[in-house]
């Protein structure tokens, strides 16, 4: 067999006695405290948990729809179950695309629907979601729906900051 140019001529063996040979050189003539304290990691090897994820999703939302009235995010199911957030998002960043001052939290259906369109057609974002599901699922919509559906709206938003 040929080998691949692309793979490395060491064998791993050779590898990791190069790797601790450099370690050893590295740490020599320091404490056994100092060179334990270089090789520590983190408990999470700089992956982000999903609640953290979720944290930091919500807290974009609420800077892009701070001061926008009927607004209050605290979760992805009732704070976004009246339509009114989706739509402030939208508007964040198209102003111009619809009045928000003339919509109403009591017109759920009304605001799914322009926030969904606008979204569409605005930011080249899909329905993951439909009007009537939104309307199905009434005043506790389900947060994975809602939490999927916003995430990509993140990706397709963030374009036009």
């Amino acid at each position: 067999l040929v080998r691949s140019q692309t793979l490395p001529r060491t064998s791993g063996a050779q590898a990791r006695k190069a790797l601790f040979e450099k370690w050893e050189q590295d740490t020599a003539g320091k404490g056994k405290g100092e060179a334990r304290a270089k090789l520590k990691r983190s408990q999470s090897f700089g992956v982000a948990s999903a609640s953290s994820i979720k944290q930091l999703l919500l807290e974009w939302c609420r800077k892009k729809t701070l001061g926008y009235q009927h607004v209050d995010l605290q979760n992805f199911s009732s704070s976004w179950s009246d339509g009114m957030a989706f739509c402030a998002l939208v508007h964040s960043f198209f102003p111009d695309a619809f009045d928000y001052g003339a919509l109403s939290p009591a017109q759920r259906q009304k605001n799914f629907e322009l926030a969904f369109t606008m979204a569409e057609n605005l930011a080249n974002c899909e329905r993951l979601i439909e009007v009537e599901d939104m309307m199905v699922m009434g005043h506790r919509p389900d947060p994975m729906c809602v939490f999927t559906y916003v995430q990509s709206l993140y990706n397709h938003l963030r374009r036009f900051e």
